[in-house]
């Protein structure tokens, strides 16, 4: 069952979204992960649920940039994800790519920054804050210098001592759960997400938002089930129709298993049908 917009905390991603939507706090967070000042930041509306009710791709991360055009992605993470270097390499490809179809050169695309917030210690080392950047294996000092950084954080941290204490503070209150998210951890900018938090709760209009989103998810997931169902057909009838025309070479075995695309697997299907032998399958399959 759902939560209740009462019931989240700053790490529920629509609570996290919602927060770092006022663009002053976005700013604090991000001074305060990197360690340098920035003058103000602008929350991208296109990228966010929070500002658009009826955009279609539920895209809770937080999308920004500074007055210098640094970019920056944002994700509360708190279910272990094994793939999050591949999703900070696609965050900052659709960066670079938004960019360049804008008219920026090569030379101009700007640093960006992909941040995950981590409920768990993603890398097992029990710190608090883990940097990435493209470097060279023969010649560890020599940094490729592409402007990209990748930076994972950690509840989970035990090395209070390498990290700035309002970092560990603002964590702590990350991995709370709603009982103690409201207690006192002695930090002024973790007593604004407080309130903010508290503010947003107290909104009618961010109520609604929320309601809307868990239709969206539930929509979302009722039409993957159905999805889901009619690929599992279509590969059923196709196993059968192909079972009649001899023994299917495992790499084409594959292939259809990894399939899907259900236009794909009725075509498939209509050549499997016209089909007299597995070679004329596999020609069919080229039309």
């Amino acid at each position: 069952m759902s939560k209740k917009l009462q019931e989240l905390t700053i790490k529920d991603n629509f609570m996290f979204g919602a927060v770092m939507a006022y663009e002053d706090m976005c700013r604090q967070l991000l001074e305060m992960v990197l360690d340098f000042p920035i003058e103000r930041v602008e929350v991208s509306k296109e990228h966010s649920l929070i500002y658009h009710p009826e955009y279609k791709g539920v895209r809770l991360d937080v999308y920004a940039r500074d007055e210098n055009n640094t970019h920056y992605n944002v994700e509360m993470q708190v279910s272990k994800e094994t793939n999050l270097p591949r999703r900070s390499r696609y965050y900052r490809s659709q960066i670079d790519m938004e960019l360049l179809l804008g008219g920026v050169s090569y030379s101009e695309l700007p640093d960006s920054y992909v941040i995950f917030i981590c409920d768990y210690d993603p890398c097992g080392r029990e710190k608090y804050k883990y940097t990435f950047r493209n470097r060279c294996e023969e010649e560890s000092s020599l940094a490729l210098e592409d402007g990209s950084y990748t930076i994972y954080l950690s509840t989970r941290g035990k090395n209070e001592r390498e990290v700035p204490e309002e970092l560990v503070k603002f964590l702590r209150y990350v991995k709370a759960d709603l009982e103690d998210s409201t207690a006192d951890f002695e930090d002024d900018f973790v007593k604004k997400v407080q309130e903010t938090v508290k503010k947003v709760k107290e909104s009618r209009e961010m109520e609604e938002r929320y309601m809307l989103l868990e239709e969206l998810l539930k929509t979302e997931r009722n039409e993957g089930r159905l999805e889901g169902r009619a690929e599992g057909k279509l590969k059923g009838k196709l196993e059968l129709l192909l079972e009649n025309l001899g023994s299917l070479p495992a790499e084409l075995s594959a292939r259809i298993e990894n399939e899907t695309d259900t236009s794909i697997l009725e075509s498939w299907l209509k050549a499997a049908k016209e089909a007299e032998s597995i070679e004329a399958f596999i020609e069919g399959m080229r039309q």
